[in-house]
């Protein structure tokens, strides 16, 4: 053989061999997931939710924490349309996963497995849309704990690329059980018609009514009503009648670093209850309102493309309807608002958009309120959602700290883990949704992404689109002229200065944008926590872990002193304060 033969022979060798190693790189372990007819003998569409953790406890379904990734086990994806009782589905290397991105890159070790069936169920809106999505069935849009999913039991296994695991869905989450009215805490669930009618089908909003003290003996009495906004609520948060459980076993809070937070939270939420009963304090209702829906745990109470008209809904059917049941004063005046987070935005959100429905807005470290500040990324500038461009390289983009100012996730971690949970913005996290919020429909009837999830890059059509309609601070400035009037002096925003999810940089923005309306000048507060972490609501002498529990006092003197400038001649300004 010659020797230019030779050189050639080697080259097809060296091809052959790189080809085969290829393929063994790319060979993964296949889980084979299915369920039986006993659970449904119907064909089931949906998303498998693979777990792999080399951690027997908790079960693996509640080790996937979004907003802890270094705490989160590998997991992976895949949807399922009309997938038959007894009929496997395979998950190999296709399912789409985080850390890893796909099972043959699963380093191979003993590891717990389990596999969860977040059902979907076909939805034929008003709009002519037809999507397959989650509902949301009483857990607040959470895939590992929903009433009607199916799970399989975890099971010990050794993971090599040549492995092949059976897993049986033959458990299902049970219903959610309502909760008993009491003394104070009242429920209250109306089915929304502007809802029903946009989604075809049934759609329900609820709310938990905290009664102020003398209630049933004052029956001639009208109140003001506080709606605390935020994350769907299990019940009235942070209200306990009896005193704290000397019993109970202290546990350690990882989000504030501090021991016995579970005994803290007792003890805060007894002296609410003493301080709520007091003769001092004034009389008034507090709602939280429950408002999940297919994309997530509440519906940021603002009329959207994707979600439907659910500012109007909750403002012109559920709050009228509780203030005609428990005796509302009912008029703008006597209408104030708070939450922390999603809570905040809200807040604000329900201030601006129904301005003369509320006489101010106390919004706690606000999710983006000015999208020159979507969290850390500049969507009016930016090209790029996962990495900021440098002259010789790109740096990723950070999307969680920690106290210490610690990257514990990147925009592009956040993006991959909610696309493990689910295509289309159907992973029921923070990003989808707001996508789903903010943004528009796209053709295939699923939210419009702002950024391409495997590149990162902007989409400037979908970001004029969030500008016209949910950039607060830029609503605010270019209707300053009709709002002014209505909304100077109702806008107060707290956030900390080192905010876990950097929501401080939009209201730096928002500031610069309010401080320069003139005619009338905006009126408002802003306040930042110095070194506060996510969710710093406004009190400069108590970390977050004590005031987050004080939302439903800390506000009072300031909602007591603008209803005392701004209430009308003959409003009823004693029957409450008894």
């Amino acid at each position: 053989m010659t020797a230019k033969g030779v050189r050639r022979l080697a080259v097809a060798l060296g091809a052959l061999a790189a080809g085969l190693v290829g393929a063994a790189a790319a060979q993964a372990a296949t889980v084979s997931v299915s369920f039986p007819a006993a659970r449904s003998p119907a064909p089931l569409d949906g998303r498998v939710i693979l777990i792999v953790t080399p951690k027997p406890t908790p079960e693996p379904r509640m080790q996937v924490d979004l907003e802890a990734p270094l705490r989160t086990p590998f997991f992976f994806g895949q949807t399922v349309s009309g997938l038959a009782p007894g009929k496997a589905v395979v998950l190999g290397a296709r399912a789409y996963g985080w850390p890893k991105q796909n099972l043959s890159q699963l380093p191979p070790g003993d590891y717990w497995v389990q596999a969860v069936l977040n059902r979907y169920e076909t939805f034929h809106r008003a709009d002519g849309s037809v999507v397959k999505l989650p509902p949301d069935m009483g857990e607040g849009q959470h895939w590992n704990l929903k009433p009607g999913n199916l799970y399989s039991k975890p099971v010990k296994v050794h993971l090599t690329a040549r492995s092949a695991v059976k897993l049986l869905l033959d458990q299902q989450i049970a219903p959610i059980q309502p909760k008993a009215d009491t003394p104070y805490i009242k429920h209250i669930r109306i089915k929304s018609e502007l809802l029903s009618k946009y989604w075809g089908r049934p759609v329900y909003l609820g709310a938990h009514v905290l009664l102020p003290e003398g209630f049933e003996s004052h029956p001639d009495a009208h109140y003001p009503l506080m709606v605390f906004h935020g994350h769907f609520p299990d019940d009235i948060e942070g209200f306990r009648t009896t005193p704290p459980d000397p019993s109970l076993k202290p546990d350690y809070s990882e989000r504030f670093h501090l021991a016995g937070y579970n005994r803290i939270q007792q003890e805060e939420a007894y002296r609410f209850y003493k301080t709520w009963t007091g003769l001092d304090f004034p009389r008034f209702l507090v709602i939280e309102i429950q408002h999940a829906n297919p994309y997530y745990d509440d519906s940021y109470a603002v009329n959207s493309a994707n979600l439907g008209p659910y500012g109007d809904a909750i403002n012109k059917e559920l709050i009228p309807a509780i203030e005609k049941q428990f005796r509302g004063l009912g008029q703008g005046w006597a209408r104030f608002t708070y939450g922390g987070s999603t809570g905040g935005w809200e807040a604000m959100a329900t201030q601006v958009f129904y301005p003369d429905m509320y006489n101010g807005a106390f919004a706690a470290c606000p999710d983006p309120i000015d999208f020159h500040g979507y969290t850390n990324i500049n969507l009016y500038a930016d090209k790029n959602a996962f990495f900021e461009k440098g002259l010789a390289e790109n740096e990723e983009r950070a999307a969680q700290r920690d106290y210490l100012g610690q990257v514990t996730a990147t925009q592009r971690d956040e993006t991959d883990m909610e696309s493990v949970l689910g295509d289309h913005d159907r992973s029921g996290e923070q990003n989808d949704v707001w996508e789903a919020v903010f943004g528009p429909q796209g053709p295939d009837g699923y939210p419009q992404p702002v950024w391409n999830k495997q590149t990162g890059e902007i989409d400037p059509k979908v970001v004029a689109y969030w500008k016209e309609h949910f950039d607060l601070t830029d609503i605010v400035r270019r209707n300053w002229a009709t709002l002014g009037p209505k909304l100077a002096g109702k806008l107060h925003i707290y956030v900390g200065s080192a905010d876990t999810y950097f929501l401080t940089d939009a209201v730096y923005f928002a500031q610069d944008t309010l401080e320069s309306l003139k005619n009338p000048a905006w009126g408002g507060e802003i306040a930042y926590g110095d070194r506060a972490e996510h969710c710093w609501n406004g009190d400069p002498k108590q970390p977050n872990a004590y005031s987050r529990l004080h939302y439903n006092t800390m506000y009072v003197p300031k909602i007591l002193e603008r209803i005392a400038k701004t209430a009308p001649p003959g409003a009823d300004l004693t029957s409450w304060r008894y």
